[in-house]
């Protein structure tokens, strides 16, 4: 009789064990399944699709400029801007951030001009005789009205600068295209610029006739009076 408890005792404890057993694999199971049902999410970013041919497609300029504008007015300073445009940036298809590089390219061709780096060498009484591009990338930040009107009238930077003489450049923004493009697919930009057709680069820039000099102060003067006669203090 003893031995008959024994072995039912036994048994019973066997199918404990393996109903707990079950149990927990059952669960584990479920868990595992839940947890990739809730995880799983398709990529941003499609890599395929940056399979094109090399570009030279600018970004279209109202897309562009609008893009800068919402930099504006959602930031305060040079450091947030630039982190803000990348994460806009990103949101773009990977030709198109590219096209963003470029269409940054153009304006900066555009606005390789004699008159204003006449302007930039007055704004900080002749610091910034050596950052003429970045000083640009400043200037496009502004947006597109500061743009165009001090790219016609160099004078009208005095709207947009203080009272003292400084350096007023932005190097990060020359690549926040090209950091997004980086970020999303992981490749670098650089192979994907047609440049047998994309010819408005820093490498193919006019040699300029310059029109002022800096040892005839008045010759400055002429080009930009506003900007000479707040800043100019040699």
């Amino acid at each position: 009789m003893r031995h008959h408890y024994f072995f039912l005792s036994f048994f019973l404890v066997l199918s404990t064990i393996g109903y707990s057993q079950n149990s927990i694999i059952n669960s584990t199971e479920l868990v595992a399944s839940a947890s990739t049902d809730s995880t799983e999410v398709a990529p941003r970013i499609n890599l395929d699709s940056i399979d094109f041919k090399a570009s030279s497609e600018m970004l279209d300029e109202e897309n562009y400029w609008a893009i800068v504008e919402k930099s504006i007015k959602e930031t305060t300073d040079q450091e947030d801007q630039e982190i803000f445009l990348v994460a806009e940036i990103e949101k773009l298809s990977p030709k198109e951030m590219l096209g963003f590089r470029l269409r940054t390219d153009k304006l900066l061709f555009d606005s390789y001009t004699s008159n204003l780096w006449c302007a930039n060498y007055i704004i900080s009484n002749g610091a910034a005789d050596d950052s003429f591009d970045y000083f640009r990338c400043w200037l496009i930040s502004r947006g597109k009205d500061a743009y165009y009107k001090a790219k016609e009238n160099p004078d009208y930077l005095v709207n947009l600068v203080g009272n003292e003489p400084q350096v007023y450049d932005f190097e990060g923004f020359w690549y926040v295209g090209m950091n997004a493009f980086k970020n999303a697919t992981h490749k670098d930009a650089e192979n994907y610029i047609d440049h047998e057709n994309f010819k408005t680069t820093d490498e193919n820039y006019p040699i300029l006739d310059f029109n002022w000099n800096v040892d005839e102060p008045k010759t400055m003067e002429k080009v930009c009076p506003a900007l000479y006669k707040k800043f100019w203090k040699k």
